[in-house]
């Protein structure tokens, strides 16, 4: 790491430190003004949050639901880097007081099984603090992660993401192999399954009834491992956050590796949309899910 890198580290952490001791309550009202904010002035993002919102709700909720929808999420861009900040200054012994958690007993159950587990994650509510979750869950494990252009906040977040012992896993070659040594060894590994990807990574799989190009890669792993998939969130509650560890999902296996490949894939897809429908202020909809398009429409059944 260069030296330049390595003082911005140390600018970085001081800061996150810094934030973590200000009030609660200002720490709010900071993240509130700072998303509205930048709501109104990033025209860029506020289109593509409009844009996926009316992909997705154009039938369901009015344009005034959804440009507050869309506020919202740009407001929990920001509580999400105030909390991570308060949350590196929290003792263990405090984390129950703030942090509720559910279906562990379905996780651990799956864990018995010896295969690994892979969680199936989305960006929704605070993702960065999943490792929370999973330290009170009582398991540590694999976290599957894009590195950061930037070295010294690529290193901030490796750190702060591996602060309770898990084992982090960048996307670039080699990472599927790291993933399938990790399960073999019996131990659970989080994917965030809910970014596009290109079309050679990818199936065209339903997601709020449009298709949107989606990572294969867990649904691989699936099949080749046995490991068992179970959807782990952490959402923001009302007083804290509240970790859903959801029941273990089927393996689908119709005998054509294309087709398991893709109705796996669309099963994961349905369980984060279930929980962006719930939650849909604290789902990254800047992000451009539906960005890759396929080259034909896609074939549908007649009924005949």
């Amino acid at each position: 790491m260069k030296r330049l890198d390595q003082i911005l580290y140390h600018v970085i952490s001081a800061l996150f430190r810094a934030l973590g001791g200000l009030p609660q309550g200002m720490r709010r009202t900071l993240a509130i003004i700072l998303g509205r904010l930048t709501f109104a002035f990033d025209r860029k993002h506020r289109r593509i949050a409009l844009q996926n919102l009316q992909r997705a709700f154009g039938q369901e909720k009015s344009e005034a639901e959804r440009f507050a929808i869309a506020r919202r999420v740009f407001e929990n861009l920001f509580h999400m880097i105030f909390e991570l900040a308060w949350s590196h200054r929290l003792p263990l012994k405090d984390l129950p007081k703030h942090f509720t958690i559910s279906g562990e007993e379905e996780f651990h159950r799956a864990l018995k099984k010896g295969k690994g587990v892979l969680c199936l994650t989305a960006h929704i509510g605070n993702w960065e603090l999943l490792p929370v979750a999973a330290y009170l869950a009582r398991f540590t494990g694999g976290i599957v992660y894009r590195p950061m252009d930037t070295k010294f906040l690529d290193r901030f977040f490796k750190e702060s993401r591996s602060r309770y012992g898990g084992v982090t896993i960048p996307t670039r070659r080699g990472a599927m192999r790291a993933i399938y040594k990790e399960l073999k060894r019996g131990l659970p590994v989080a994917m965030l399954m809910d970014q596009n990807v290109d079309w050679f990574e990818g199936v065209f799989v339903d997601f709020f009834n449009h298709r949107a190009c989606t990572n294969t890669g867990m649904a691989l792993l699936a099949l080749k491992s046995g490991a068992p998939v179970v959807p782990i969130f952490l959402l923001r509650a009302p007083k804290g956050f509240y970790g859903v560890f959801g029941p273990e999902l089927p393996l689908i296996q119709t005998g054509d590796p294309t087709k398991d490949v893709e109705l796996n894939t669309a099963q994961y897809n349905r369980v984060i949309e279930l929980y962006a429908r719930r939650f849909p202020d604290q789902w990254f909809w800047v992000h451009q899910r539906w960005k890759t398009r396929p080259y034909a429409p896609w074939p549908r059944e007649t009924r005949k």
